[in-house]
């Protein structure tokens, strides 16, 4: 064997044992929500105005871990029990809290304005932030690439309508890989735990 067939074996058999201890670390994570690393199914990406008028995406907040919640303002139940949720998931996370960026992405833009999304996402954290498509056209492509079901149910009057919509959360990883689903009303020492395991 040459002196650079010899180099060229060890290069390869260093990259194989660097390409396995990466797989073992990603098994090695066990997950109580849904582990949706690698899916092709679901969206990777977004561009959406955020409470504050800026426009943001996925890049805007690499290095942390990223909660994408899709619901609105007038929800009755499941939107406010999931923000409050994230909450007692923030608290149990203590200082590694700051880590995690929680986003409410509106799909009822028509009535959740800017100012609406100001007020009412913070109320539940500071950090917290509300997102909304700029145009119709918007709002169909983010649900559409994220797979989220939403469907107005009429009201009394024309702006009295209630909103059916997925209820689950999609969480992305620090360098911006999308992870896990997280199922609604599930134990917030759960989702606490999932997340810290993305910040390892």
């Amino acid at each position: 064997m040459t002196m650079n067939q010899s180099r060229l074996l060890k290069y390869i058999l260093a990259s194989l044992t660097a390409l396995a201890l990466i797989a073992c670390g990603e098994k090695a994570l066990k997950f109580s929500n849904v582990d949706i690393t690698g899916s092709k199914a679901f969206g990777t990406d977004f561009s959406l105005m955020d409470h504050h008028g800026q426009k943001k995406s996925l890049a805007d907040f690499r290095g942390k871990v990223v909660v994408m919640f899709f619901g609105y303002t007038q929800c009755p139940d499941v939107c406010p029990t999931t923000m409050s949720e994230m909450q007692a998931v923030i608290e149990l996370m203590d200082k590694k809290g700051q880590q995690v960026q929680v986003l409410f992405v509106t799909v009822d833009p028509q009535r959740d304005t800017q100012e609406l999304l100001a007020q009412y996402v913070p109320a539940f954290n500071p950090t917290f932030l509300g997102l909304r498509p700029a145009s119709k056209e918007d709002l169909e492509k983010v649900t559409k690439d994220f797979k989220v079901f939403y469907n107005i149910v009429p009201g009394k009057t024309p702006n009295n309508y209630t909103i059916d919509h997925t209820a689950g959360s999609y969480v992305f990883d620090p360098s911006g890989r999308l992870r896990l689903f997280l199922k609604h009303q599930q134990n917030p020492k759960l989702i606490a735990d999932d997340l810290l395991q993305l910040l390892k």
